[in-house]
């Protein structure tokens, strides 16, 4: 049964969002400011991990990590290398 789970943060000033959609062969969907920048599709509950761009001055370059599960999907957000990774609060709509 597929469903959609949504996640969201702000980051440098942008919109960060991810859309992950369980079921059968699960999909991810990132946006930027509300424009689409990302998109993957997996096997399972295997982890995949989306490179997207942040329209600064210069580009800046973020990782999504999302897990389609077990249990309830998660994202990070992973900034630059020597930053932590940021939880991306799940939406409930």
């Amino acid at each position: 049964m597929k469903r959609r789970h949504h996640f969201h943060i702000d980051y440098l000033g942008h919109s960060v969002s991810a859309t992950v959609q369980t079921g059968h062969a699960p999909v991810v969907e990132v946006l930027v400011d509300g424009k689409e920048t990302g998109y993957a599709e997996t096997r399972g509950d295997r982890p995949v991990t989306i490179p997207v761009e942040l329209p600064t001055e210069p580009p800046t370059t973020v990782l999504v990590r999302a897990t389609p599960g077990p249990g309830a999907p998660r994202c990070l957000l992973l900034g630059s290398e020597d930053a932590e990774a940021l939880v991306m609060a799940p939406r409930p709509y």
